[in-house]
């Protein structure tokens, strides 16, 4: 029987050839590709879900000068907890600690980052926001809540705080707040406010001093409001902000009969004239 060439079927034109075919030999290497691939993908993804917290607080702590410090940090740059400081930056020898541990929780969406900020003694409701980082600036949209922080805490971040070594109970409260930083200028919405209630100082023999409130509003033109709910130590003025620093005036005094006690603290806190003491930022 002879094949369609004309030879004989055990011809060699006529037989399947031995050698593999491009598209055998494609199939193989493709597999290879797309199996390498996922080895990377998936190194890469463990990668950035177990980064250390440690990678976390370094980065904190460059970008605050050595300010806010977060100590021990445990866990991941996801899920972690850390003892906050806070210090008077590099070389200072002043730190304060919070009494309990800070913890973090960290989920990326489509819109940026949600993190929620906790610690038991201060925000045992979690502070929670919405991080927006983008090519030249970063925005973050906070959650309305409220917070407690001890006063004293504030000497830890070094001059003058540590000289004026404040005590009391500090309150924020925030309604609407984003705060954004774009090519050096600060733009602020919605509303913050500060109570410090029960103050008192080192420097006075006046227990307590007074209670106060500050209050940010954003705008335009964001400004801040300090007035004095109560107390011998009156304090009052207001400031905006222009571009990144704020602008503040304004004044103490101490109501009569309670001077000599607030003698010492009213030519720290500003610059005296008479009976007022000026503040200027």
């Amino acid at each position: 029987m002879r094949a369609a060439c004309g030879k004989a079927a055990s011809c060699f034109c006529c037989r399947a050839p031995d050698l593999a075919t491009p598209a055998a030999i494609a199939q193989p290497r493709g597999t290879w590709a797309w199996g390498a691939a996922g080895i990377v993908l998936g190194l890469a993804a463990a990668t950035l879900l177990f980064i250390p917290a440690s990678w976390l607080a370094a980065r904190i702590d460059s970008a605050s000068d050595g300010r806010i410090v977060l100590a021990d940090a445990q866990g991941s740059v996801w899920n972690g907890s850390a003892t906050l400081q806070l210090t008077g930056g590099a070389g200072s020898t002043d730190m304060l600690a919070l009494p309990t541990p800070v913890e973090w929780r960290i989920r990326p969406r489509l819109s940026g980052l949600r993190v929620e900020l906790s610690s038991a003694c201060c925000a045992p409701q979690a502070i929670a926001m919405r991080v927006r980082p983008g090519w030249r600036n970063v925005a973050i949209d906070f959650d309305d809540g409220q917070t407690h922080w001890p006063a004293a805490m504030l000497a830890g971040l070094g001059t003058p705080w540590n000289t004026l070594q404040f005590d009391g109970d500090l309150s924020i409260a925030t309604q609407g707040l984003s705060v954004e930083w774009a090519e050096g200028r600060l733009a602020l919405a919605g509303r913050a406010e500060l109570l410090a209630q029960r103050m008192t100082s080192r420097l006075s023999t006046l227990r307590p001093m007074g209670s106060y409130r500050i209050s940010i509003t954003g705008g335009a033109t964001p400004s801040l409001q300090l007035d004095t709910l109560e107390g011998a130590l009156q304090l009052s003025g207001s400031g905006q902000w222009v571009g990144s620093r704020l602008h503040f005036n304004g004044a103490a005094t101490a109501e009569a009969g309670h001077e000599e006690q607030l003698s010492n603290l009213l030519n720290i806190i500003g610059r005296r004239s008479g009976a007022r003491s000026i503040i200027e930022i």
